[in-house]
């Protein structure tokens, strides 16, 4: 079922990738933003300290981090399951809700990605 949150929160998720997609891209000032501040300028890395993060590396550590929040989720259940009373029900249910959430939208985004080389792989040449 696809409701309107569901689609709203895709957008944002594809949005915030390319946002760091074209900040990936735009390590370097371009003759067209020459009219850029100064202290936006300033807070540029130099060129020469830019390191160049492919769209697979960006993919790995949205992974990663869907992997860690699930087994700090996993972590907390066992903690409380076995009586450990530093861990709060509230803290336990409210991890389980982000690795949900954070599973989820990395399943939205796979989705979108195979349906774009789908789309891609099915263009006429």
């Amino acid at each position: 079922m696809n409701t309107i949150g569901d689609r709203a929160d895709i957008s944002r998720i594809l949005m915030q990738v390319r946002d760091m997609q074209s900040q990936l891209q735009d390590n370097r000032i371009n003759p067209a933003q020459q009219d850029v501040a100064i202290n936006d300028v300033q807070h540029l890395p130099p060129l020469s300290e830019t390191k160049s993060t492919g769209f697979g590396d960006l993919l790995k550590q949205a992974v990663d981090s869907v992997n860690d929040t699930q087994m700090k989720s996993a972590e907390l259940q066992r903690a409380y399951e076995l009586g450990d009373e530093n861990v709060d029900l509230t803290e336990v249910m409210i991890q389980m809700q982000k690795a949900t959430v954070s599973f989820e939208a990395m399943t939205q985004v796979r989705n979108r990605l195979i349906s774009a080389y789908q789309d891609i792989m099915n263009m006429p040449i």
